[in-house]
């Protein structure tokens, strides 16, 4: 038997090709995300390992996360053990940069580090040397390039109270090896300059040179922990792997996605290779193999598949990875990178996945291989699986339960939940569960989509149109497999569509409703205050119609810490609307009252009418409760009238401050006037609500775009499916279609009419995976949140099932040409 199966595959190259693809496809795009992952990790891990060799000892707080670094006299104690010859203490803190713009540059602030000019330097120095003295400064490589700074420059930069400072930079230095530096951007300075600039007191970690182990943990105290510099090297290098982690568990997940539509193909096409294959299955059995012969070497079979696709998967999968590590070294090339790493690992698993899931594919055709009677080799049975077909009680009772299971599951998990994260994974279930009663249903399905999406082509396309919907209507069990692969993937790019046309939907009747300034300014990083005299510059332009301010400031209330807001009395109810839950804004208007958002009094305990005690620097006062608001994310916490504010804490810059210019003035004159006002406050960022929206329609159509590429590959292991499916299909219709050219059926309509039936499976496949993205998408939009909004993008969703039919269309060329090619004569003599 296995020396039958192996001749069997040899003369039918073609066929192990095409069954092969799906899974090369699936493993190539695992393997390429272990190749990608490992060699990013690599490159991070020489990088850091690179620079912890100029170290000796790292000491760093306990506890890492809290904000409390290691005090100046840990330094001296360390300084001060015996043997140690050099120390470092890294100080870092908050230094915007300010751009040629006069503007603070990013959207947060960039870092100031300490930057040591001895042995200590772990940084590489790409150009010039590092600072000395008050008034100079390097600057991060990337940043510097960004922003169009180079060695003997100028520039100015901010401290903790966003006080100007000029500096000359000497030196771009590359802060790779820091991750905080590397995401926001680093300016560095000498130790004195650095405490200064940022106003730090204590250091985030001391690097020693010399000395022992033990006698500088004694130095350190128990507050601290200390790393030798292998060690400290090692747990960067992980830290900094976090994110290859990350990325790596998210792509693996559209990999086993793509190993699913897989499955689904490589099943669907050992069905129907066994389907053609029964009389010579039967002549088997006929000359003495056994049940378990035949069920042995279909299984072997499925293995040398899996074995040839995995292994081709694998090549693939170096070249996917070396391709995304290009497009990263192109978008970042601050990334630490080393060269396209394969793995032992990653071919263990690659191969393992890959042979595993085809031979479980192949499981349930092999079964049915072996219930081909001997006595099938003398007869000829018409097309297996034609016919009409009946789901049967069983598997109707599954499919209703399943569907109806998901279904209610996901309304509950959309409507009847508290909304969030476990509401989210609720719903996923739900689907899964209600994809699972479609397949179990598909097949009955086949024929009333099949009229539905073949109700036009059957029309307009004549006889081979007709003779089109007939075929794929006529093996049910085939067409569903065929096209329950595309559902998957078109089904969850409709359910991401879905999502991101209602976050957009979401945010714009936010604005609209909460936000109908046309201008907000806020602190540089969103974390602290503008001048209230910009307020007043504000005031004084004819562009501007008004201007309202909001404050806020930590208290105590009932021994706990919080906000408590305050905004303009004319920009409540018209810049600033929230909405009420309980009360009036008038209410919450007068002398001695506050109005309080949702969360804080459910969590706090603060209904109306209870009167609450409110701990500020000028005394402790009473606070009546007197409405409740849903939290925004402008306004939120304890908000109490303006005078009330005033009285509380005294004189306080606003935390933002809002436009909203006079009618007529057009949108580009509004934005002079305002950056205008605001220029002499380099740490004052404007933002517009419409730029606003447009960043975040931009954020979200990338995250949709990214989705769309990677669940791209699962549809075209589908289409793959498609072509393969009609590829078989016409070895196996070969005498059928010659009858049809004998009978005066054209080349062309011959073609047509095998196009015509890709077009109707692959429409009945997109227009399943519509619906239930559709109908997954609104629930999974309604357990985000109360104030989410469910939109439905009519014309994204049609040009998936359009594109859909156009792919499949195209994945029946090949397939058509070779039945267009045959000959009439051969075919219909061929015994």
């Amino acid at each position: 038997m296995l020396k039958t199966t192996l001749a069997g595959l040899r003369a039918h190259k073609l066929r192990l090709l095409l069954t092969a693809v799906a899974i090369t496809l699936g493993v190539g795009f695992i393997s390429g995300t272990f190749v990608l992952t490992d060699t990013m990790d690599k490159g991070i891990g020489k990088t850091f390992a690179k620079s912890a060799d100029k170290v000796d000892y790292a000491v760093v707080p306990k506890d890492e996360y809290s904000s409390d670094g290691l005090p100046s006299d840990t330094l001296q104690k360390v300084r001060a053990v015996p043997g140690v010859t050099d120390v470092h203490g890294v100080v870092k803190g908050d230094a915007p940069l300010v751009g040629k713009d006069g503007k603070a540059v990013g959207d947060y602030p960039n870092v100031g580090i300490s930057v040591p000019s001895g042995p200590l330097l772990r940084y590489e120095v790409d150009k010039g040397r590092p600072p000395k003295g008050g008034n100079e400064t390097v600057l991060d490589s990337r940043l510097a390039d960004r922003e169009d700074f180079t060695v003997g420059d100028t520039v100015t930069i901010l401290d903790g109270d966003d006080r100007p400072h000029r500096f000359t930079v000497v030196g771009l230095i590359n802060f790779g090896i820091d991750q905080e530096a590397g995401f926001l951007g680093a300016v560095g300075f000498d130790t004195p300059t650095t405490i200064r600039m940022t106003g730090e007191k204590t250091y985030r970690e001391i690097d020693v040179l010399g000395g022992d182990r033990p006698s500088i943990a004694a130095a350190a105290g128990a507050s601290a922990r200390v790393y030798t510099g292998r060690e400290f090297g090692a747990k960067l290098a992980k830290s900094a792997g976090a994110d290859t982690e990350l990325i790596r568990s998210g792509l693996l997940i559209f990999g086993l996605v793509a190993m699913l539509v897989s499955a689904l193909v490589i099943y669907n096409t050992f069905a129907i290779l066994l389907a053609q294959r029964m009389r010579d299955l039967a002549l088997l059995r006929c000359v003495g193999a056994t049940r378990r012969q035949v069920f042995g070497g279909v299984v072997a079979e499925s293995a040398v598949v899996g074995l040839v696709g995995s292994v081709a998967g694998l090549a693939a999968g170096v070249g996917l990875g070396a391709g995304a590590l290009a497009g990263i070294r192109r978008l970042n090339p601050g990334v630490p990178m080393a060269a396209p790493s394969l793995t032992v690992r990653t071919i263990v698993v690659g191969l393992a996945v890959g042979v595993l899931v085809t031979v479980l594919s192949a499981l349930l055709p092999a079964r049915a291989a072996t219930r081909v009677a001997p006595v099938a080799a003398l007869r000829s049975d018409l097309e297996p699986g034609s016919g009409r077909f009946r789901l049967g009680r069983v598997r109707t009772a599954i499919a209703v339960l399943l569907c109806a299971a998901g279904a209610a599951v996901g309304v509950l998990g959309s409507t009847a939940m508290e909304k969030g994260e476990a509401a989210m994974y609720v719903v996923a279930f739900a689907g899964g569960v209600a994809f699972l009663g479609v397949i179990a249903a598909m097949p009955a399905l086949v024929r009333p989509l099949g009229r539905l999406a073949g109700a036009v082509p059957a029309r307009v396309g004549g006889v081979p149109g007709r003779l089109a919907v007939a075929n794929a209507q006529r093996a049910p069990r085939r067409t569903a497999t065929t096209t329950i692969a595309l559902t998957v993937g078109v089904g969850l790019m409709s359910l991401f569509a879905v999502i991101a046309a209602s976050s957009k939907a979401t945010a714009s009747q936010q604005l609209a409703e909460r936000f109908p300034a046309e201008f907000q300014i806020e602190a540089h990083g969103m974390d602290g205050t503008v001048p209230h005299a910009l307020a007043e510059r504000l005031r004084e332009r004819p562009e501007v119609a008004s201007v309202a301010e909001s404050r806020g400031a930590e208290a105590r209330v009932g021994g706990e810490e919080t906000w408590v807001a305050a905004l303009s009395a004319q920009a409540l109810g018209t810049i600033m609307k929230p909405e009420m839950t309980e009360g009036t804004l008038d209410a919450a208007s007068r002398p001695g009252t506050a109005m309080v958002d949702a969360e804080t009094a459910r969590l706090s305990g603060h209904e109306v009418g209870r009167t609450i005690r409110v701990d500020t620097p000028n005394g402790r006062f009473p606070v009546k409760i007197t409405a409740v608001f849903r939290a925004g994310e402008l306004l939120s916490g304890i908000v109490v009238p303006e005078a009330d504010f005033a009285r509380y804490f005294g004189a306080v810059d606003p935390t933002a401050i809002f436009v909203k210019t006079a009618d007529g003035v057009s949108a580009s004159a509004a934005r002079t006037a305002v950056e205008d006002a605001a220029r002499p406050y380099p740490a004052a960022k404007v933002v517009s609500a419409a730029e606003y929206k447009q960043e975040l329609t931009k954020a979200v159509d990338m995250v949709l775009v990214i989705f769309a590429g990677l669940l791209g590959l699962a549809i075209v292991i589908a289409l793959f499916g498609i072509a393969n499916t009609l590829t078989l299909s016409v070895v196996e219709r070969t005498r059928e279609s010659a009858l049809l050219r004998a009978l005066g059926l054209t080349r062309r309509q011959l073609r047509r009419m095998l196009s015509v039936e890709a077009l109707v499976m692959a429409v009945i496949g997109a227009f399943t995976g519509v619906v239930l993205g559709v109908a997954f998408g609104w629930a999974a939009t309604n357990a985000m949140g109360d104030n989410t909004v469910f939109a439905l993008p009519y014309l994204q969703v049609a040009g998936y099932v359009l594109l859909a039919g156009a792919a499949g269309m195209a994945a029946a060329v090949l397939p058509a040409r070779r039945a267009a090619r045959t000959s009439v004569v051969e075919s219909l003599t061929l015994d």
